[in-house]
C-alpha cells in the first residue's frame, strides 16, 4: 500500500494511506517520526495499515525537527527538540495547528468524517499523539505505544528536567483533556528510556480528572525488552480504535 504525499491550499505537507472513498471515512492520525517513516515502516505502520484495509484515511506529518521540519543547522530528533526549547520555542502547539489545518482540509474535501477521528504513536510518537488530541476536540480516541509521557524522562533534556517548558508540556498537565475522550496505552514494564512509571502516573492522573464518572483510559504494562512496544499491540490498537469510532 502506497504512501501518497500531498500539501494543503496552505501549505502544510502531509502523508496518506489508504484510498478516499465515495464519502467520508473514518480517518487515523499517525506519528513515529519523519510521514514516510510513520506509515510505511514497520512495525509504527501497523495500525494504519491495518485501518487502512478497513477503509480509514490514515495520515501523518513531520515530527518537529524530523523530516522536511528539520531546519538547516539544527540537531535533528529529540536533540532538536532540546534546542528549540532551549531556545524559548514552543515546538508543539504550531505542530497540532498543522495537524489541525490538514483535518480541516480532509473534512473540508468530505473526505474525512469529522465524528471518527483518532490519533496513534509511538515514543515521541505517541507524546505527539496525545498533544494533538488534547489540543483538537475532534480526536476522539488515542491509542499510544511505549510514548514519552514526559520530557524530563528523556536523556537528551538531561539538566532541563526542571525547566518550564519542559514541565508544562508533560502530558499529565493536560490529564482533563483526556478525561472525556478514549485513550489506550500500551508500555514495557521497565521501559527505562521513557519511564514506565511515569506512563502509568499519566493514565493515573487521566482516571482521576474523570472525577466520580468513569473514565475510558486503558493500560497495558507488559514484559518486553528495553524500549520496545510489547508484541501483538499494534494490531490489538486498531481494533479497539475500530471499536471506539
Amino acid at each position: 500500500m502506497e504512501v501518497n504525499i500531498a500539501t494543503t491550499p496552505a501549505g502544510v505537507r502531509y502523508g496518506l494511506l489508504g484510498a478516499p472513498g465515495t464519502g467520508p471515512a473514518p480517518l487515523l492520525l499517525s506519528f513515529a517520526a519523519d510521514l514516510e517513516t510513520s506509515l510505511g515502516q514497520d512495525p509504527y505502520h501497523r495500525t494504519a495499515r491495518q485501518l487502512a484495509q478497513r477503509g480509514y484515511l490514515c495520515v501523518s506529518l513531520d515530527l518537529p525537527c524530523h523530516g522536511q521540519d528539520h531546519r538547516a543547522g539544527e540537531a535533528e530528533g529529540l536533540k532538536g527538540w532540546r534546542e528549540r526549547v532551549e531556545g524559548g520555542e514552543d515546538f508543539v502547539a504550531p505542530f497540532a495547528h498543522q495537524v489541525s489545518q490538514v483535518l480541516d482540509h480532509l473534512i473540508g474535501a468530505g473526505l474525512a468524517d469529522p465524528g471518527r477521528v483518532a490519533a496513534c504513536g509511538t515514543s515521541r510518537g505517541g507524546f505527539m499523539a496525545a498533544q494533538v488530541m488534547a489540543a483538537d476536540s475532534r480526536c476522539r480516541a488515542a491509542a499510544l505505544f511505549a510514548p514519552v509521557t514526559s520530557l524530563a524522562a528523556l536523556s537528551e533534556f538531561a539538566g532541563l528536567e526542571h525547566a518550564p517548558r519542559t514541565q508544562t508540556l508533560a502530558l499529565a498537565v493536560q490529564a482533563p483533556a483526556f478525561a472525556t475522550r478514549s485513550l489506550w496505552v500500551s508500555i514495557g514494564h521497565r521501559d527505562l528510556r521513557v519511564d514506565t512509571d511515569l506512563c502509568i502516573a499519566f493514565c493515573r492522573r487521566v482516571v482521576a480528572a474523570a472525577g466520580a464518572g468513569p473514565a475510558d483510559c486503558s493500560l497495558q504494562v507488559l514484559p518486553t525488552e528495553g524500549h520496545s512496544t510489547p508484541r501483538g499491540a499494534y494490531e490489538a490498537a486498531a481494533d479497539w480504535i475500530n471499536s471506539r469510532l
